[in-house]
């Protein structure tokens, strides 16, 4: 079981078995009803139960089921980087293929690397990202990641990767009252560690547009522009780790586009396919690409399964719902409408603060709404783990209770959703974290 307790299980917990799902609902093997208020884990973008997916992953089997793109190519792989080339801001028109967001991360790291020792700044290497972001779990993303608990067990990780600030206002260290002051502030920790490590070291800043560990922070006004001001200053890339915030989580394909920012690459997966099949991507820019191109240089790097005939048709007619259902704008019609709904929740003495953008919200729990007081680790771990996450399941919602930071209830669910399931998601969320309050 991934990210889980063996011991749950050992002491007579049943795994809950999932065993079936029709558009934003899943059921279990015993008949049981949930809202999948999570997309899967932010995945589900189109919902469940898509025939047409399942239907082309099975034409496409049939007439190609595999072949690798080591010198090779195959139609749907070539379809699909056309397609996401011309989605992609900006001259990112170069599309590496992955199995999935952690192996995304991994070869834009290498890319980086690689670029600039064949432009002749060999000693650029390093890596900076936010404090308690999640990058992905191979030893190089690993590495980018800032969440000290995902890593202690498998140190020493790769080495080159650094922390700055992330931009948790909530909790601002600074200008806590002035989000302007504080959206500057919070870029400004992105240079002070370039400049810390020495910008001829540093290849780039790894930042997703919403950080999804610590409970969905978005970016404050204006900070990505600066970001991108300082990347360009000091000749490092910026990377955005769209994994979670692409096709459209937040209303846009690439959320980049939503924050009016132009990054040096993109990573990318799990919604590309809906989760139908597994694939991921590395998407650069013209300029990234230009070194390669040349004499006997290659990207010393791949992946078997990496652009398998079978997702890359699945992830087309994935992308092909996206536009005949115009689930992007569906995202950005109702964005407005899940925001007042979830926020109804700040009337509970439990709840902190409610943030995110689109369809990708965190909740953070508190001990005391005025203070901004949490819990400490001994109730942490009764509030989110001894009640909350079985109580949610068990009241007909799947979603997150997490404390990778401070503890929060993650919400994102499939882009087909309306006011109907924000209120059924609200309405639970109330029962539940009401009752929490008595058991803190």
């Amino acid at each position: 079981m991934h990210f889980s307790r063996h011991s749950t299980y050992q002491d007579g917990g049943a795994v809950p078995v999932i065993a079936r799902g029709v558009g934003p609902y899943i059921w279990d093997d015993r008949g049981r009803r949930y809202l999948d208020a999570l997309s899967g884990l932010f995945v589900v973008q189109v919902g469940h139960g898509r025939r047409e997916l399942a239907e082309a992953a099975a034409k496409q089997a049939e007439e190609l089921a595999f072949f690798p793109l080591w010198s090779y190519a195959h139609p749907q792989a070539a379809l699909l980087a056309e397609r996401l080339a011309h989605a992609a801001p900006g001259d990112l028109n170069r599309v590496f293929f992955t199995t999935g967001g952690g192996e995304a991360v991994e070869t834009a790291w290498k890319a980086a690397k690689q670029f600039f020792k064949l432009t002749g700044k060999p000693m650029k290497h390093k890596v900076i990202s936010r404090a308690v972001a999640y990058h992905g779990t191979p030893q190089g993303a690993l590495a980018i990641t800032g969440i000290p608990e995902a890593k202690k067990y498998f140190e020493p990780l790769t080495p080159g990767g650094h922390k700055a600030a992330n931009t948790n206002f909530y909790r601002a260290l600074e200008h806590g009252d002035d989000i302007h002051a504080f959206s500057r502030w919070a870029a400004d920790q992105i240079e002070q560690a370039i400049l810390m490590e020495g910008a001829d070291t540093v290849a780039a800043v790894f930042l997703e547009p919403v950080q999804n560990s610590g409970g969905c922070f978005p970016p404050p006004p204006g900070y990505f522009q600066r970001v991108r001001e300082i990347c360009d200053r000091h000749d490092v890339l910026l990377v955005s780790d769209e994994v979670i915030c692409a096709f459209g989580r937040l209303g846009t394909t690439f959320a980049c586009d939503k924050y009016g920012y132009v990054p040096d690459m993109i990573t990318c997966a799990k919604g590309l396919t809906s989760g139908y099949s597994p694939i991921g991507a590395m998407i650069a820019s013209d300029r990234i690409m230009e070194p390669f191109l040349t004499g006997t240089t290659s990207f010393a790097h791949g992946y078997t399964f990496g652009g398998h005939p079978v997702s890359s048709a699945v992830a087309m007619a994935n992308l092909d719902i996206f536009d005949r259902e115009g689930l992007n704008q569906n995202v950005l019609d109702n964005e407005a409408g899940f925001r007042a709904t979830l926020e109804k929740l700040n009337d509970l003495p439990i709840v902190g603060d409610v943030r995110g953008d689109g369809y990708f919200y965190g909740i953070e729990l508190v001990k005391d709404k005025t203070t901004k007081e949490t819990f400490d680790d001994a109730e942490s771990e009764r509030l989110l783990r001894g009640f909350l996450s079985k109580a949610l399941f068990e009241a007909g919602l799947y979603c997150r209770a997490d404390d990778r930071g401070d503890p929060v209830v993650q919400v994102a669910p499939p882009l087909i959703c309306g006011q109907e399931h924000f209120d059924e998601i609200e309405q639970i969320l109330r029962s539940v974290l009401t009752e929490a309050w008595t058991h803190v």
